[in-house]
């Protein structure tokens, strides 16, 4: 089996919290040194497991999942991209929305792009929440076929 040389490109999955925050701009900045190309993932999930993730500006005007979803990013990117104007390698990134469960699409994404490296958030739980919980940024870790770097903050920090 032949393996895929990595590209050069730096993928980051948010979900629009501080956590993917921290994550995107980590991203941004490396992606800038290396001058390498910069994806940012969201994947839009089933509401199901988190109903009223993408709240309706309008209740009166539902509008699809999708479009809420690609609205919430683009106030995320505009967002961030106003407060660190000299991060040039944000609005030059290639923004890809996906549905499905978070975790196998984020790996679906690293195996279609093999990145040379995925750029994850983190809460930082520790201790035994974190055992019994797990997350979606550990089981990225342990599966991903590309190197994952997690960029953790902890609760003060969020």
């Amino acid at each position: 089996m032949t393996k895929k040389v990595p590209t050069s490109t730096i993928l980051v999955p948010v979900d629009f919290s501080s956590h993917s925050k921290e994550a995107l701009l980590f991203a941004a900045e490396l992606a800038a040194r290396l001058s390498a190309p910069l994806i940012i993932l969201h994947v839009i999930h089933d509401p199901g497991e988190s109903p009223g993730y993408y709240s309706q500006k309008d209740p009166e005007h539902p509008h699809k999942i999708a479009d809420v979803a690609a609205e919430m990013m683009a106030e995320f990117i505009a967002r961030i991209t106003k407060e660190n104007p000299e991060l040039n390698s944000i609005p030059q990134a290639k923004i890809k929305l996906v549905s499905g469960l978070p975790v196998t699409r984020i790996l679906e994404m690293a195996e279609y792009y093999n990145p040379q490296m995925v750029v994850m958030g983190s809460k930082g739980r520790t201790g035994l929440a974190h055992l019994l919980l797990g997350s979606k940024a550990e089981q990225v870790v342990r599966l991903c076929p590309s190197p994952v770097t997690i960029i953790k903050m902890t609760e003060s920090k969020g």
